[in-house]
């Protein structure tokens, strides 16, 4: 073992842990650079706004408010390499099976560049469908960053996280 890792914070984890992988995918040993970056995403959210974590064999969304709305939550992580601001496939976006989308733009330190908040009815506006992929793809720049009734929460998600 390398060094005693539970005395790390989960953010320098993570940046230990995005420097491994930006290695071995130098060296060809994986495809891409973003996992886990999903997973923390949505711990991270969770943990800020106070939402409850939804098992992963939970379809349509990924958290749930105290009152019941629920929160699909999707990411990127930015690096020299990837600039690219594609979320994660949406998926039966006609069931409404989420009240709200959050999603989240990191720094290849794990660190939120930005985060938005999105109500569903704009998604399908703003999402076009890909056959190829079989769900809506969402890139989080332009026109529905100042959307009405979008709201920016980068900074309810920053600060020190456990």
């Amino acid at each position: 073992m390398i060094g005693n890792f539970k005395k790390l914070s989960v953010r320098q984890l993570l940046i230990t842990f995005g420097a491994v992988l930006d290695e071995l995918k130098d060296r060809g040993v994986v495809k891409t650079r973003n996992n886990p970056v999903a997973d923390y995403a949505e711990w991270l959210v969770a943990e800020k706004l106070g939402l409850s974590i939804q098992t992963s064999s939970n379809a349509g969304f990924d958290a749930i408010d105290a009152k019941g709305v629920r929160y699909q939550i999707k990411s990127r992580r930015l690096s020299d390499v990837t600039k690219s601001r594609q979320l994660g496939v949406i998926r039966n976006l006609k069931k409404k099976e989420f009240d709200f989308l959050i999603g989240v733009i990191f720094n290849s330190e794990f660190s939120v560049l930005e985060a938005y908040k999105i109500p569903h009815c704009l998604i399908a506006m703003y999402a076009p469908f890909s056959p190829h992929q079989n769900g809506n793809i969402l890139q989080l720049n332009g026109e529905i960053l100042t959307a009405k009734g979008v709201e920016r929460i980068d900074k309810k998600l920053s600060g020190p996280a456990s």
